[in-house]
């Protein structure tokens, strides 16, 4: 895999090098950068559509927002500052794991039980934080919180890919019992689609994916990379196979050009920031040909 990495770098700097693609890209953390991009964009918005169906946008902000404490109790018990991923997936797997458990357990709404969780995970974390206030550069947690380009490294990029390529697998899969779970549980049910496993399946793939991409868009936007391409797609899209593409559509062009315009521009925004703007940019002008030509049913589910 670092062989195809490398040569993807070279390729990509010998066609900045020559003038055919934007300068930055000559630098070989701009290249990890774009590559992180190039994988997550699609990805994120694949599985956005899915969120966005099935009403789940504000867990997976949640599950980013936790991803602030899995960092926290990496450092805690000595895991690298630059890549703590045994706390970060594994507290994050339990937040979103114990918090479908208890959706379905109890009689509380969704939204209800998110904040309960957040809330805790943000104290905790914070806690955790305040007590290694002496030991951790506050510039780590910038980079945590809104991502950063300069710190994307080649196990980012690795671990990104690999769990890129299994949620990409798993959803392609189980797209059509995904959706018809989400449209009428009851029914299916009845023709056997096991909803409940599905739905702990979903909260898994939001979950590795929201961490594995914290790093280039950072932990309080990755859940809005899931949510706002998805939203603009289904604004202006009639058919599912149309609000699939352009979701995923969406998700690339704002995830490239929020890494791009910033370094092009010597703008000093993080890529997390840049990148979000960039899919609000799309949503709105989504939402302005909406207004323009309303034979757009913009409701493909």
């Amino acid at each position: 895999m670092s062989a195809l990495f490398e040569a993807f770098r070279q390729a990509v700097q010998g066609l900045a090098a020559s003038g055919y693609l934007p300068p930055s890209l000559t630098y070989g953390f701009a290249v990890n950068a774009l590559l992180a991009g190039l994988i997550a964009g699609p990805v994120l918005g694949g599985l956005g559509t899915l969120v966005v169906v099935k009403r789940h946008a504000f867990f997976s902000e949640a599950v980013g927002h936790a991803a602030l404490t899995g960092v926290a109790i990496g450092i805690l018990l000595g895991e690298p500052y630059t890549g703590p991923y045994g706390s970060l997936f594994g507290y994050c797997l339990i937040f979103g794991i114990a918090l479908n458990y208890l959706r379905n357990r109890t009689g509380l709404s969704a939204d209800t039980l998110i904040g309960v969780f957040l809330s805790m995970s943000l104290a905790l974390g914070a806690s955790i934080l305040l007590v290694l206030a002496g030991r951790i550069n506050i510039h780590i947690l910038e980079n945590v919180l809104f991502g950063s380009i300069l710190t994307v490294s080649g196990t980012d990029i690795a671990i990104l890919a690999v769990v890129g390529f299994v949620v990409l697998v798993v959803t392609v899969l189980f797209f059509n019992r995904f959706m018809v779970a989400s449209f009428n549980p009851m029914l299916a049910s009845v023709r056997g689609v096991p909803v409940k496993t599905l739905d702990y399946l979903f909260v898994m793939l939001v979950t590795i994916v929201t961490v594995a991409s914290v790093k280039i868009i950072g932990a309080i936007l990755v859940g809005a990379l899931l949510v706002i391409p998805a939203a603009a797609a289904r604004t202006v899209s009639s058919s599912l196979k149309g609000f699939v593409t352009l979701s995923v559509l969406f998700a690339l062009v704002a995830t490239i050009a929020g890494i791009l315009i910033p370094m092009e521009l010597d703008l000093p925004i993080p890529s997390g920031a840049a990148i979000i703007l960039t899919a609000g940019i799309i949503f709105l002008g989504c939402t302005a040909v909406r207004a323009v030509l309303p034979s757009l049913r913009g409701d493909p589910a």
